[in-house]
């Protein structure tokens, strides 16, 4: 498995960002477990992967963050900004492309 999250890496970006498409806003312990869930376990994510990606995305002005307070702590909501919208479905086109050509790499059609 610790092979796999190599993989995973490389689109964390994406991960995160087409949740975010999907889900409107989230904080980063919801997307943690929102990965879990719809891998079924077979990736997770760690704080020390997630915050890092988080802050590179607000920095490069695709996230916007929200605070609010729940339960007396402040929790940080993230969610796309109009540009972070469009970079998501630029992603989501270079990913599925990549999957694309790995599927006919592993699995080629037979001619």
């Amino acid at each position: 498995m610790k092979k796999q999250q190599q993989l995973y890496k490389g689109s964390l970006n994406a991960i995160i960002m087409k949740l975010l498409d999907q889900n409107g806003r989230m904080y980063g312990y919801e997307i943690t477990q929102k990965v879990k869930e719809v891998t079924e376990g077979e990736m997770s994510l760690t704080e020390g992967a997630l915050y890092p990606a988080l802050h590179k995305l607000e920095a490069d002005g695709f996230l916007d963050v929200e605070l609010e307070r729940v339960d007396g702590r402040v929790r940080k909501y993230y969610k796309l900004t109009e540009s972070g919208v469009k970079e998501t479905t630029s992603k989501m086109e270079e990913l599925e492309s990549f999957i694309r050509n790995m599927q006919n790499i592993v699995n080629p059609k037979l001619a």
